[in-house]
């Protein structure tokens, strides 16, 4: 198991009291109830409520400049101004996910069924990433979150998570490995071509997908259009340069939002005897700052995501509030920094890690007699 300590920085503006429901006194709080608690308090506030106008909004609003983008593609069309239409798409796809994302959590509408409808169109139709292989993974990490060989977001990967993965890497690999932290940024640029190589995989390869016709059909075609869009009004070069950019920026913007939520924090062994509540919450990290909500989809407030999951992203906020306080009185560590700061540990953390991959160029030899 991988464990660091992470040194906490300067908490936000303290938040306001509000009416806890408690269980015990300061620190003795019965683990099989603490949650249940927690969640009644929740309730009462209406904050697992439908904020269907919302998310209407999200939808019309990212539509709209979705066609604006388009619009500036057809009028720019020869110059190198395209790589900003490129840069803007990047980012527009990745708010298509996170909103693909509330639906797969049912956090937008009323039924499964309308949420998977919403969820498989934003993210199959409009960004072209499997939303199946999504609700797969994306499930499996939240019922385990940052467990180890149960957790498939710390699985070994091109970066490693776990020190006990990085002792097995020989060669190039390992000197790679040796400085992941600070090539983290860089191979995300790499993330949106994974994504979209990931969906081919999927649809096509996996024994059981759930839709796996229309999954097929929506990746199909949206990737044929804009591809076929891209190399027919762009000459060739360009065409390869707005494809990189849109890609990168997407990989980028992805990979950033989700890896300062659990990244460096506290790894548990895969048959630790942990609570719902104190395994959702010290394996999270919440980010705050200026504008962090929309900037990562609502992800910012990753503690309260996972311990309500449903919780529609206009209340994470004033459930923020509620959570910290709990936590506060149960002696549950509550983890916050500003998104910088998250990035500072988790480069910190991956290269902690990668010191454990063996040195390419150490002599054999020399490390028997004990060098």
């Amino acid at each position: 198991m991988t464990k660091i300590d992470i040194a906490h920085p300067a908490s936000p503006p303290p938040a306001p009291r509000v009416r806890i429901i408690r269980t015990g006194p300061r620190g003795l709080g019965n683990p099989t109830s603490d949650f249940a608690a927690l969640l009644r308090t929740v309730e009462e506030a209406g904050l697992l409520r439908r904020r269907r106008g919302f998310y209407l909004g999200m939808y019309i609003g990212a539509a709209a400049l979705f066609v604006a983008a388009w619009v500036a593609f057809a009028l720019l069309r020869g110059t190198w101004y395209e790589l900003i239409v490129a840069a803007v798409l990047g980012i527009l796809f990745t708010q298509f996910a996170f909103l693909a994302h509330e639906s797969a959590h049912r956090q937008v509408w009323k039924t499964a069924a309308v949420n998977d409808a919403w969820g498989r169109f934003l993210a199959s139709f409009m960004v072209g990433i499997s939303y199946a292989w999504w609700m797969t993974k994306h499930s499996r990490h939240h019922a385990s979150p940052n467990t180890i060989d149960r957790d498939p977001d710390i699985d070994p990967d091109f970066i490693l998570f776990q020190e006990r993965h990085a002792r097995e890497t020989r060669g190039l690999y390992a000197w790679l490995i040796r400085r992941q932290g600070w090539l983290f940024f860089p191979a995300l640029t790499l993330e949106g071509l994974n994504l979209h190589m990931q969906a081919i995989r999927t649809v096509f390869f996996r024994a059981d997908v759930d839709k796996r016709g229309l999954e097929i059909t929506f990746i199909l075609v949206r990737n044929v259009s804009y591809l076929a869009a891209v190399f027919t009004f762009l000459p060739l070069g360009m065409a390869f340069a707005f494809l990189g950019v849109q890609l990168a920026v997407f990989g980028v913007y992805m990979g950033g939002s989700f890896a300062p939520n659990h990244k460096g924090m506290p790894q548990i062994p895969h048959d630790a005897k942990i609570d719902f509540l104190r395994r959702q919450v010290t394996t999270s990290r919440n980010v705050y700052g200026l504008g962090t909500t929309t900037l990562m989809g609502g992800l910012n407030y990753q503690i309260e995501h996972h311990l309500f999951p449903n919780m529609p992203r206009p209340y994470l906020k004033r459930a923020r509030v509620i959570v910290r306080e709990y936590c506060a009185a149960r002696d549950v560590p509550y983890t916050e920094a500003t998104l910088i700061e998250s990035f500072g540990i988790v480069i910190a953390y991956l290269n902690r890690v990668g010191l454990s991959a063996r040195d390419p160029f150490d002599c054999p030899a020399a490390q028997a007699f004990g060098r």
